[in-house]
């Protein structure tokens, strides 16, 4: 009991320190509310280098489907990206949309699965395929399109010790704020902290995705940060405390994406 008790107490301190050390940042606190679910469903694939600009060609038809999908209400945002920073195993291709709701996720899924345009030429060349499903209650973005922009992605693990609530105190804290004010100032035009809704890697796994409109804004980003850290060590003290950085990985594309 006396542990448990401790592991609690210092939860509670943790967030109260992280609170602190984000309001000077002027984020309001409306900012940092946890909002109502939003599910965004990822297809990665993997294709040969001969198929890149016949997977260009799909992204076009791809689009006005989704379009139409933004404009009926089911989904909320679409995109599609390229992969900058290539891994041996990793996807080259990426597709994206974002609903209020797993039955919107789903139910375009299944309007590209009746079309029969998931077996198209150019997707039955991928050597390599596979989805993802997350959900989201820390977001935002600033409605329109991005043309040719930039998509960050970063895993995260939980250490095992961490409270239940972690991500939830490291949204309220620190990541939220310090997004929205890249946001309020247009460096990142749209960003998420998500989990996995259905689970397929490890469940102690977060993942941050954020996009800029140009290559300059991920400088803007990196410099943002490096000021945070050096101006407020408790903040890297409390991530530290929570997160395990052995498995942290990143990711990078171009991305053209579409927000209502």
């Amino acid at each position: 009991m006396k542990s448990i008790l401790s592991k609690v107490v210092a939860s509670v301190c943790l967030a109260g320190a992280l609170a602190l050390w984000a309001l000077p940042a002027g984020a309001q606190a409306s900012d940092a509310k946890e909002k109502p679910g939003l599910y965004t469903y990822v297809s990665n694939w993997t294709i040969p280098r001969a198929r890149w600009a016949d997977m260009d060609k799909d992204s076009v038809s791809t689009a006005k489907v989704l379009d139409r999908a933004v404009a009926g209400g089911t989904i909320v945002a679409y995109g599609n990206s390229t992969n900058l920073v290539h891994t041996p195993k990793g996807p080259t291709h990426s597709g994206w949309w974002c609903a209020t709701s797993m039955a919107g996720a789903l139910n375009v899924l299944e309007g590209f699965y009746k079309s029969g345009s998931t077996v198209t030429p150019v997707f039955s060349s991928a050597t390599e395929h596979w989805d993802n499903l997350y959900v989201s209650r820390f977001y935002n973005w600033h409605p329109g399109v991005v043309k040719g922009g930039y998509v960050h992605g970063a895993t995260y693990t939980l250490k095992p010790d961490a409270p239940n609530d972690a991500v939830e105190i490291l949204a309220k804290g620190l990541l939220v704020p310090f997004l929205e004010k890249l946001v309020a100032d247009g460096t990142v035009v749209a960003y998420q902290i998500a989990e996995e809704n259905v689970h397929t890697d490890d469940p102690n796994m977060f993942y941050l995705f954020f996009i800029t409109p140009t290559a300059e804004g991920l400088d803007k980003v990196n410099a943002a940060l490096r000021e945070s850290i050096g101006s407020q060590p408790l903040a890297v003290r409390g991530f530290g405390s929570m997160v395990d950085f052995t498995p942290h990985r990143d990711s990078l594309g171009r991305v053209d994406a579409s927000f209502k």
